[in-house]
């Protein structure tokens, strides 16, 4: 017996991308985003401008989102939405505006965590990509988070490793701004090490205990040797750039390939699935690649477009919790950290 179609809308709004979906069953029917180019000018995240964008942008995109599956609001079997983590102000406005739609058409609720999201991306059916299967181990790596997760099944989720200071994102992003490059500089310093030696310039990896991580010395060393060069030679970044760029990603990559092949060891399980934002990166994606012929895993990539923060994964974890009768009432509330 056919499931029967499952329609659901998913809204993730957890920082600064305005982004909704339409899912039926497993499968994706829409994907928008409404990018925040506000931020550009400041560095990083604005919260309170975040916040101010979403409510902009949230009708726009929600209604775009409906027009591209072809949907109509009342064929919505349920609405899922991102609860945490990430910044209150810009989660609010999209739990309020899920609690709204679900009161005002009748359908269940349903509340996402936002790094479930990102590790459960592969389930989405998509023509080409496999789906793990369980247990498998994630590496979760984006400008917040850095974490290698156990996966047992949709709903059990066990965090064997995580970083005790920075996320990964962050350190690209503050390397890049080191070496003078605008935000985000994650995606330029992956640009830049594509042309460049990864061998140029040698940092020291730091030493952290079994699977935890740790960028904060990285990102320290990166600093002083620039400053360093930079008094030997003015010049030093603008003639060097693309081998310094090889060089931190190079760094960046043995560092979570070293912990992961840890965490194969001592688990035992040769599944490897990698999701964030940090996924998107080519230099980590070809290693992962490279890794299933030398040690024999089965590596699991997402499709770029489910690797930055989206609204399918949102709605591929509502699909889900659909199934299982997981639903929430209006009393639910937006969490800035959520216990994973």
């Amino acid at each position: 017996m056919l499931n029967p179609e499952v329609f659901i809308l998913a809204i993730e709004s957890s920082c600064d991308d305005t982004a909704a979906a339409v899912l039926c069953n497993d499968k994706v029917l829409s994907n928008v985003v409404a990018n925040q180019l506000i931020h550009t000018q400041y560095g990083g995240v604005v919260p309170e401008l975040a916040s101010r964008a979403h409510q902009q942008n949230i009708v726009p995109v929600i209604d775009a989102a409906l027009k591209k599956a072809n949907i109509q609001k009342e064929q919505l079997s349920a609405i899922a939405f991102t609860q945490g983590p990430g910044l209150m102000g810009s989660l609010l406005v999209g739990s309020s505006f899920a609690k709204s739609t679900a009161l005002a058409l009748g359908i269940p609720l349903i509340a996402v965590n936002h790094m479930h999201a990102h590790i459960l991306a592969h389930f989405i059916d998509e023509e080409g990509y496999d789906k793990p299967e369980f247990p498998f181990l994630a590496l979760t790596i984006s400008g917040g988070h850095t974490q290698i997760v156990k996966v047992n099944n949709f709903f059990d989720m066990q965090i064997i490793g995580e970083t005790t200071d920075d996320a990964v994102g962050e350190a690209f992003d503050k390397s890049a701004k080191i070496l003078g490059l605008p935000y985000p500089g994650g995606p330029l310093v992956d640009k830049y090490a594509q042309l460049g030696n990864p061998k140029a310039f040698p940092f020291t990896k730091p030493k952290v205990p079994r699977l935890d991580f740790s960028f904060s010395g990285l990102k320290t060393a990166i600093l002083y040797f620039i400053q360093k060069e930079k008094q030997k030679n003015p010049n030093f970044i603008d003639e060097n750039l693309n081998d310094i760029c090889a060089s931190i990603q190079h760094t960046i990559i043995q560092i979570l390939m070293d912990k992961l092949k840890l965490a194969v060891q001592e688990t035992g399980i040769k599944q490897i699935a990698i999701g964030g934002g940090v996924s998107a990166n080519s230099g980590i994606r070809n290693t992962l690649k490279k890794a299933e012929e030398k040690y024999g895993w089965k590596t699991f990539v997402p499709k770029f477009e489910y690797t930055t923060d989206n609204a399918a994964m949102i709605g591929i974890v509502g699909y889900q919790k659909f199934l299982s009768q997981n639903f929430e009432n209006a009393s639910v509330v937006s969490k800035a950290r959520i216990q994973f």
